[in-house]
């Protein structure tokens, strides 16, 4: 009624709407209720949240976040409602297509991981990818490798060529972040980049076993897929706004450290893949919450422990 106030008089909004007057008055002159104040208050949090989210997240995981650092628990219906009445929405998630070339005449490695993306532990089966961001200085490739054992981002290497340097660089990267089981699944596409003989000999030589996708199947390296995809959605307006290379590694950088420390995931035990890790390997949820998650099942193979294969430890012993 208020918005129309100026176009017709009270009386007869009153009368079309089936109320009185002095009701609608008293309407107007009530205090707002508790529960008004609340959701007011519960719309600015659902707010920040959602924008330092990238405005990617939606209700559940906006009620979730709520939840973790409030004593006051709320229900994702209430979240999505006021969400819904307020124009608050998640960002989509569309496809890109494949950029490397698999057609070349260099060994190719059989598909060892064949899709099974479950790993109990931290360097047991890493997956790898190139992808392309466009800038106003040409495209820059990134390339990026992520551990499985709750989907971390543990290396990553960004230029303006796709050539084989670019993945070494990026499987350094992670041999440097991460502490590899030996035996570790290292899976690819069959691009000339993955399937060169330097690459291959670094893999070789930090005991990785190498596993490739079938030919134009980019189902069998899904997880790093799906990654780059919502990841360049999530990061396209602020690309837009950059003007050269430097400033689009910076916002990829920036995304990388907000995925891996602050993006939880519901089938990680609703943790970040950092937080995740520190989980599996000390056994410590890291969350302050009631219902505490039984610690994944973790154990330590014998290099970790200091004992060779046939029982000896290793040291100076």
């Amino acid at each position: 009624m208020e918005q129309n106030c100026s176009r017709y008089r009270i009386a007869k909004m009153a009368q079309w709407l089936q109320v009185s007057k002095s009701g609608y008055y008293a309407w107007r002159k009530r205090s707002k209720s508790l529960r008004c104040i609340e959701n007011e208050a519960l719309l600015q949090e659902i707010i920040g949240i959602h924008e330092a989210s990238r405005n990617t997240y939606g209700g559940r995981k906006i009620t979730h976040e709520i939840n973790r650092k409030s004593q006051m628990p709320v229900n994702h219906k209430r979240v999505e409602r006021i969400m819904r009445e307020n124009g608050i929405r998640s960002k989509s998630h569309k496809k890109y297509k494949a950029t490397t070339n698999s057609k070349h005449n260099l060994p190719v490695a059989e598909n060892i991981l064949n899709r099974d993306f479950t790993a109990d532990r931290p360097g047991q089966k890493m997956v790898s990818d190139i992808t392309y961001i466009p800038t106003d200085e040409g495209w820059l490739y990134l390339a990026g490798v992520m551990d499985l054992c709750g989907d971390k981002i543990v290396g990553t290497a960004m230029d303006g060529r796709m050539t084989k340097e670019l993945v070494i660089s990026a499987l350094k990267d992670a041999i440097h972040h991460t502490k590899i089981t030996k035996g570790c699944i290292l899976h690819s596409d069959r691009g000339s980049q993955y399937c060169s003989l330097d690459y291959q000999e670094l893999a070789k030589e930090h005991g990785f076993i190498s596993s490739m996708s079938r030919k134009g199947n980019c189902w069998d390296n899904a997880p790093q897929e799906s990654f780059f995809g919502h990841m360049k959605d999530h990061i396209k307006d602020k690309v837009a706004a950059c003007s050269c290379y430097g400033d689009v590694k910076a916002v990829v950088d920036d995304y990388m450290d907000y995925y891996n420390n602050q993006r939880y995931q519901w089938r990680l035990a609703k943790l970040s893949p950092n937080e995740y890790y520190q989980f599996v390997t000390s056994g410590i949820y890291p969350l302050d919450v009631p219902n505490t998650p039984a610690p994944p099942v973790y154990e330590k193979q014998p290099e970790e422990l200091g004992i060779h294969a046939a029982g000896k430890k290793t040291g100076n012993n």
